[in-house]
């Protein structure tokens, strides 16, 4: 045990100063620091290597790493000088930690100041002109009527069950079983249709062992109008070597990180050019007002997912190079509708957003994304300051120049057009996807898809964005439009629409071929009890069968023959299999 050697005088041997300022130093005090120095090194570059920050103070992850570094220091410096088993060398400890706790106590002080130089109490106005956003623009003539063979259908869990339904297709290159689909997804414009893509990951860490030094042997892409999912393989010898599920050096964000240690990435985005080579865009933000405020993009790093390769370019060149026009985005969904609702809460100035709130607008809960000019936008809904039930307008915005265009829409938020159009089919128990917004000659409409328990689609729904009692399904995409406009004119709205084209458009995307089949189930009886409903214009029957108990119900528009049913006649009624009093029939034949 090392002697503990004490001076009583404060002027000599371990003691330093004099009454309750001495501290006693541990013998080989030089050297235990010098341990503790290269431990808080060798420590630091742990950390940053999984902690993967930017060297830039306009990054609070910077902070968070360089407090890490000298926690790492205090704690290493505490244990070489056996001060957890020896408390009497603490004050020594305490009395060598100044210096580090100084440096964290100066950093705590730039984040409080930058904090507040970047608040939107004094920069209120700077905020609201991160992004311009155009105001008038007409829905009518600036959104063009909806294309029906190029409207997508899927969101990400439809695309994942049907993206899963591809591996089978790894039997081919002797790698089933090897793989699993990874959960991101990214939504482009590829050769003028809308799709999902997604890239392979392995299956856990035993295969990832196995195939690491290969890579990932392709990507899947997901056709979101015809609902086609493939499996897209790499030519021979060409793997996806760098993605977000490797791990260690070919890691994505870590081989991104160590060429470019200051600059703030936003999460990667994973897209194909028009060749189907398969990249990744690793967007670099930048802080714009204060130390932290105001994010915004100042260009993109574009990494070869095969080679590694990495290109930079600034928004300019995006915006304007033609060999560069396979983007479809370097902003995110959530950057662009945060800046928008700085736009909209603080155009006239914090204060107004907090009292009177004039003008004051917000973006809906969530976003979908609408193809338009070969570009993709982010689309969501517009409310007012007091956040009700209703939205005032939309805007889209384009996800790779930040082009905004604000359409004033009166009508209802999307999650209400949901609840409308899954209480049309509650009996299933079916989920309505995030609504895209469609411009029906002329009528703002909340087009949706209503999934199963499985996320496969089943049914489309449209509900009218003005009038959100207007709500039409169908199980396919002509079906439901020709209910929907039916519905319209009984509301005295008159619509033209060619529904002999939409079907020749569904039928040639392959919209009619590929959806899944629904199982009809048939029963026949004696008819007990006959009622009726108008519900949106339609005229309804609810039809009873002799000791069943469950009422079919049926469109006179889709059934005529239902309206000469009496009470005792002999029907037989196909229905999909479902629960609750109530069942929707496809048909009921006397």
């Amino acid at each position: 045990m090392e002697p503990i050697k004490v001076d009583f005088t404060g002027n000599g041997g371990n003691g330093k100063g004099r009454g309750k300022n001495a501290y006693l130093v541990p013998k080989k005090a030089g050297l235990k620091m010098l341990i503790s120095i290269i431990g808080t090194i060798i420590g630091g570059a742990i950390a940053y290597y999984f902690m993967l920050p930017p060297l830039n103070f306009k990054s609070t992850d910077t902070y968070m790493f360089l407090g890490t570094v000298l926690a790492i220091f205090v704690v290493l410096l505490f244990i070489t000088s056996s001060a957890h088993i020896k408390p009497e060398y603490t004050p020594y400890v305490k009395k060598k930690s100044l210096v580090p706790i100084a440096i964290a106590g100066v950093l705590v002080v730039i984040v409080g100041v930058g904090y507040v130089a970047s608040s939107v109490f004094f920069r209120a106005k700077t905020y609201s002109n991160i992004i311009e956003v155009d105001d008038t623009k007409n829905f009518a003539s600036d959104i063009a009527e909806a294309d029906f063979s190029s409207v997508p259908v899927l969101d990400n869990a439809s695309a994942k069950a049907l993206a899963n339904r591809t591996l089978g297709d790894l039997a081919a290159i002797g790698k089933v079983s090897q793989f699993e689909i990874s959960t991101a997804f990214t939504q482009i414009n590829y050769k003028n249709n809308p799709v999902k893509l997604t890239t392979l990951a392995y299956g856990d860490v035993f295969k990832w062992l196995k195939n690491t030094k290969s890579g990932l042997p392709g990507y899947v892409v997901v056709n979101m109008v015809s609902q086609k999912a493939e499996l897209v393989t790499l030519p021979e010898g060409e793997y996806i070597k760098y993605a977000t599920t490797e791990h260690f050096g070919k890691y994505l964000m870590r081989h991104v990180r160590f060429s470019y240690p200051t600059y703030i990435f936003d999460t990667p985005r994973f897209e194909i050019d028009e060749e189907g080579r398969p990249f990744w865009l690793c967007t670099v933000l930048d802080k714009t007002i204060g130390l932290f405020g105001g994010t915004d993009v100042k260009g993109v790093v574009i990494v070869d997912a095969i080679t590694g390769e990495m290109n930079e370019y600034t928004v300019d060149e995006i915006k304007t190079s033609k060999d560069l026009q396979w983007i479809d985005g370097i902003y995110s969904d959530a950057l662009l509708v945060e800046q928008f609702n700085y736009y909209g809460q603080y155009k006239n100035g914090f204060i107004n957003s907090v009292l009177g709130q004039e003008g004051v607008k917000v973006a809906t809960e969530g976003t979908n994304y609408i193809a338009k000019d070969d570009d993709v936008y982010a689309y969501t809904g517009v409310t007012s300051a007091s956040n009700d039930q209703a939205i005032i307008g939309f805007v889209l915005m384009n996800m790779r120049t930040k082009e905004a265009n604000f359409y004033e829409v009166s009508g209802a938020k999307e999650y209400s057009a949901m609840a409308s159009a899954q209480g049309e089919v509650q009996n299933y128990k079916y989920q309505a996807t995030f609504p895209i917004l469609l411009n029906i000659s002329g009528e703002p409409t909340y087009f949706m898809s209503l999934k199963d328990s499985d996320s496969l689609v089943r049914r489309y729904a449209m509900v009218n964005v003005q009038n959100y009692q207007v709500v039409s399904t169908g199980t396919t995409i002509a079906e439901c439009t020709k209910d929907y406009v039916d519905t319209l004119k009984m509301n005295n709205i008159k619509i033209d629409v060619d529904i002999a084209e939409i079907e020749n458009a569904t039928n040639n995307s392959g919209e009619e071929v590929d959806k899944p089949d629904v199982a009809l189930v048939t029963k026949s009886g004696v008819i007990d009890d006959i009622r009726t409903a108008v519900i949106g214009g339609n005229s309804v029957y609810y039809i009873s069968l002799e000791n069943d108990g469950t009422y079919f119900a049926i469109k006179a528009s889709d059934e005529q023959g239902v309206v000469i049913l009496n009470v005792g006649d002999t029907v037989t009624v196909s229905y999909e299999k479902a629960e609750g009093g109530i069942v929707d029939a496809e048909s009921i034949k006397k």
